[in-house]
C-alpha cells in the first residue's frame, strides 16, 4: 500500500512538473518580447521607425524632385519672360520712333562751296504725335547704270532727336567732289530708311548737287540725324 501510494505521488509530481514547464515555455516568448520592446527603446520597434524616417528623407528627396518639377515651372517662367520679350516686340507697334509714313522726306543740295560735296535730307513730322528720329538713317545711292551701293556711316555720336508735329530733322551725306570731269559715279536716287525703321523712300538726287567722285566707297558718308536749325 505504501509503495503504491508513493508511486502515485511520484507520477502526479511528474505530471505537474511537465505542465508547469510547458506553461513556462509558452509564456517565455511572450514575456521576452514584451520586455525587449519596453527595455530597449533602440530595439526593433524604433529601429524600424528609423528606417521609416530614412524612407521619409527618401520621399523628401522625391519631394525635392517635385521641387525640381517646380523648378521646371521656373523654366516656364523663363518662357513667360520670353513672352514678355514678345510683348515688348508687340509694344514696338506703338514705338516712339517715327514711322516712314509719318515723315515728309526730301533731299536738297547743301554744298557750302564748289569743293565740298554735301546733300541734306530733311524729314518733317507730318503726323499727330511726337516721335523720335534719333540715330543714323540707312542710305543707299542708286546709280544711272541701275546698281546701288550703301553709304558708310560717319563716326559722330547720335543725339536724341525728338520731333513734335511739324518739326524737322535733317541729316547730311558728304562726299568727294569730282574735279576731273571724268567721274565714275552718276547717282540718280537716294534710298532713305529713317532710323529704327524698315520702310524706305526713294528721293531724286538733287539736280544742282555737285558731281560726285566715284567709286562708291568710304569717302561718301552719312551723318547722324539732328534737329534742323
Amino acid at each position: 500500500m505504501r509503495v503504491a501510494a508513493a508511486a502515485l505521488v511520484a507520477t502526479a509530481g511528474l505530471s505537474l512538473t511537465a505542465c508547469s514547464g510547458a506553461d513556462a515555455t509558452s509564456a517565455k516568448p511572450t514575456g521576452s518580447t514584451g520586455t525587449s520592446a519596453a527595455a530597449e527603446p533602440g530595439g526593433a520597434g524604433p529601429s524600424a521607425g528609423a528606417q521609416g524616417a530614412g524612407a521619409q528623407p527618401g520621399n523628401a528627396k522625391s519631394g525635392s524632385g517635385g521641387g525640381a518639377s517646380s523648378h521646371a515651372g521656373s523654366g516656364g517662367a523663363a518662357s513667360s519672360r520670353a513672352g514678355s520679350g514678345n510683348g515688348a516686340a508687340k509694344s514696338g507697334g506703338t514705338s516712339k520712333f517715327c514711322r516712314t509714313n509719318e515723315l515728309n522726306i526730301e533731299a536738297v543740295d547743301s554744298s557750302p562751296d564748289s569743293g565740298t560735296g554735301d546733300v541734306t535730307v530733311q524729314m518733317t513730322n507730318k503726323g499727330g504725335r511726337t516721335c523720335s528720329t534719333t540715330g543714323f538713317a540707312g542710305v543707299d545711292l542708286k546709280d544711272a547704270d541701275g546698281t546701288s551701293a550703301p553709304v558708310h556711316r560717319g563716326h559722330e555720336q547720335p543725339r536724341i532727336t525728338d520731333l513734335k508735329p511739324g518739326d524737322t530733322a535733317t541729316f547730311s551725306i558728304s562726299y568727294t567732289v569730282d574735279s576731273s570731269g571724268d567721274n565714275l559715279a552718276s547717282p540718280t536716287n537716294i534710298i532713305v530708311t529713317p532710323p529704327n525703321e524698315t520702310h524706305s523712300v526713294s528721293l531724286k538726287w538733287p539736280a544742282e548737287a555737285l558731281k560726285l567722285a566715284g567709286p562708291y566707297d568710304e569717302k561718301i558718308q552719312v551723318h547722324p540725324v539732328g534737329i534742323a536749325n
